[in-house]
């Protein structure tokens, strides 16, 4: 049995979405659990949480069976890549002292199995979106994260809970393909390559699961979806990546 690397992103555990958040959590933990023997590796790319604070000592409560899972992962050698996503940006230290999973806050540039690979979220990425771009410098300065650290956790996690709430209320992403001039990551993509020339962009944040080939007919951007509605994932298996659905049908929209 070859072995495959899993990518994953907007679990939005803490979120109810087409099934309660701990129905769906227990569906991940199925999921793991059965790809895991298998499994070479797993990238977890933003916003698994629906809200996240760390405070010294303190984390919002909840998702034990998946915290469990990851932990079950990491006893067996599995790596796991962690990404900070616009709801739970606010990660410090717990993940890699508690299960030794690393943080990245930016995309990066990883070299697997053969194919080269740009890996981000996706927030605050491509055009447009200024707004959103202006809140994440304040809630990425260490000044602003000091000073909401001194909010008592009852009173932090439940400002996080309301503000994550009305953010994804305010979304407005549609749940179909707006075409190559009006998807920002897939144009933030494209500009891009003007730099680099990967076999694969994958980002999360846009939750629709997208395949679109871009200009230089060699790339490929792939959007994972999510699984407050798709149960959507990506899989690199020999050298080729592509889209899979736990107990969904095939929804991807692939654009040439």
């Amino acid at each position: 049995m070859s072995k495959k690397i899993f990518f994953a992103s907007d679990f939005h555990l803490g979120a109810d979405g087409a099934c309660t958040s701990i129905e769906r959590e227990k569906k991940i933990v199925k999921w793991l659990s059965e790809v895991q023997d298998e499994m070479e590796a797993l990238y977890l790319v933003g916003d698994i949480f629906d809200y996240w604070f760390e405070y010294s000592s303190t984390i919002p409560k909840g998702f034990s069976r998946f915290f469990g899972k990851l932990a079950e992962l990491r006893d067996k050698d599995i790596p796991i890549y962690f990404f900070t996503g616009n709801h739970d940006m606010w990660m410090f230290d717990y993940f890699e002292s508690e299960f030794g999973i690393p943080v990245y806050y930016k995309p990066i540039q990883r070299r697997l199995q053969g194919r080269e690979f740009f890996i981000g979220h996706g927030d605050g990425l491509g055009p447009n979106d200024i707004g959103y771009k202006l809140i994440k410098k304040v809630f990425s300065n260490p000044i602003c994260q000091w000073a909401y650290a001194r909010l008592h956790p009852n009173f932090g996690i439940w400002l996080m809970k309301r503000f994550s709430h009305k953010s994804r209320a305010l979304g407005g992403d549609s749940n179909r393909f707006l075409g190559r001039d009006k998807e920002m990551l897939v144009q933030y993509a494209e500009r891009k390559l003007q730099s680099i020339q990967p076999d694969y962009f994958v980002f999360g944040h846009r939750h629709l699961p997208l395949k679109v080939q871009l200009s230089n007919k060699t790339s490929t951007y792939f959007g994972l979806g999510d699984w407050l509605y798709f149960q959507s994932y990506g899989v690199l298996d020999q050298g080729e990546f592509s889209l899979r659905y736990y107990e969904l049908e095939d929804k991807t929209q692939c654009i040439e």
